[in-house]
């Protein structure tokens, strides 16, 4: 089974087919300071059949009622993301376009998404009230993107197409209020995702050779936590005291202390851990299993997993709605998200296109949640 940037290529396969060869950096192609157009590879149509919006739901780019939560996921193969009411777990619109795009972020106000333009050079800002988009050039596949805690900046991850050595170290820093590249931070080789603390002093990469640990005041990395087996997924306890990181190849969970830098707990998560999330309580951490087809839930006193629940197929993007009452899972060969509710550990709605839609070319890759401005 394939990893990595190859297994996201074989979900891909129905929007887009990138080769894993090396590309020259952003700055290279002079896309540092976002003044050169980038490249445009042309690429498959993305399949229009899947994820509609419900016909119960209005619809509409400012989903469904002013003031309620709304959850946003990156379909990649479906080349759009997906607008969900929580409360009704209803599609609300699909409005939003992107080149298989892998990645999604949104401002705490809700008013300014922001969503990885994977086939693409670029990451694309979109006001979420008037459906205005902006490009931003950034480099080679921009992967992962993650809003700073007080919404001026997001980092993104940039694959360059190749995880291998002479791959992209990239991370972006875009500004929010000009929307434009302002700092380039060089993390290591195929920076997977990011999580910041929650006073936004410290911001959190996996990459191919573990973990980097940025000083977001300085824009420099302050420590590398290796990783052998390959880091991939990354949360921060709500106190940033610890982290948890995933390590695929080694079908474990590490719990790190932030403040050394050293793995406190080594926890058993086999069959290719993948996403992670913390709830907001700090007491219990969601692991995606995904070829066990399951997520994994760890007590983070005991260090021990106290529960299983499964979800759909190949599960790997974890998110927690704000009040911690759900986690949603991405099932990339499922084509679905599966909402878990965390108080009984069961699986208490399915979101997935209407029907005559072909789920498989969905492949969520990421999950946030935003209230409606």
């Amino acid at each position: 089974m394939p990893t990595g940037i190859n297994r996201w290529v074989a979900f891909a396969a129905g929007a887009l087919v990138l080769a894993v060869a090396a590309w020259p950096t952003a700055d290279a192609l002079g896309l540092a300071d976002g003044s050169s157009a980038p490249p445009r590879p042309a690429n498959v149509a993305a399949n229009p059949d899947a994820w509609t919006p419900s016909p119960r739901s209005p619809g509409g780019l400012r989903g469904r009622t002013s003031g309620g939560l709304q959850g946003f996921v990156a379909l990649a193969s479906q080349g759009r993301i997906a607008q969900v009411d929580v409360a009704s777990h209803l599609i609300t619109a699909t409005s939003i376009r992107t080149d298989a795009g892998r990645g999604v972020a949104v401002t705490p106000d809700g008013r300014k998404l922001y969503a990885a333009d994977t086939g693409q050079y670029d990451v694309a800002a979109v006001d979420l009230p008037s459906g205005t988009v902006k490009k931003i050039p950034v480099g080679p596949y921009p992967q992962a993107v993650a809003v700073a805690p007080g919404g001026r900046s997001v980092y993104a991850a940039m694959t360059g197409g190749d995880t291998g050595q002479g791959g992209s170290d990239e991370v972006k820093v875009i500004d929010t209020g000009a929307d434009r590249v302002t700092a380039t931070i060089r993390v290591g080789t195929a920076p997977h995702q990011i999580a910041f603390a929650g006073d936004g002093r410290r911001a959190y990469v996996t990459h191919a050779g573990g973990v980097a640990v940025v000083d977001t005041a300085s824009g420099e990395v302050v420590r590398r936590i290796a990783d052998p087996d390959g880091a991939q997924g990354v949360a921060v306890t709500p106190d940033g005291g610890r982290l948890l990181v995933t390590n695929p190849r080694g079908g474990s969970t590490w719990l790190v202390d932030a403040a050394s830098g050293k793995v406190i707990a080594t926890i058993a998560t086999p069959d290719e851990p993948w996403g992670v999330a913390v709830a907001p309580d700090g007491r219990r951490a969601y692991v995606a299993r995904m070829n066990a087809g399951s997520v994994a839930v760890v007590d983070l006193a005991s260090h021990e997993v106290v529960g299983q629940v499964a979800v759909g197929k190949q599960p790997a993007p974890v998110a927690l709605t704000p009040d911690g009452r759900e986690a949603w899972v991405g099932n990339l060969f499922s084509g679905s998200v599966s909402v878990v509710d965390t108080a009984s550990g069961r699986v208490t709605a399915t979101i997935v296109g209407g029907t005559g839609t072909k789920p498989i070319n969905a492949a969520p890759q990421a999950i946030a949640f935003a209230p409606t401005p």
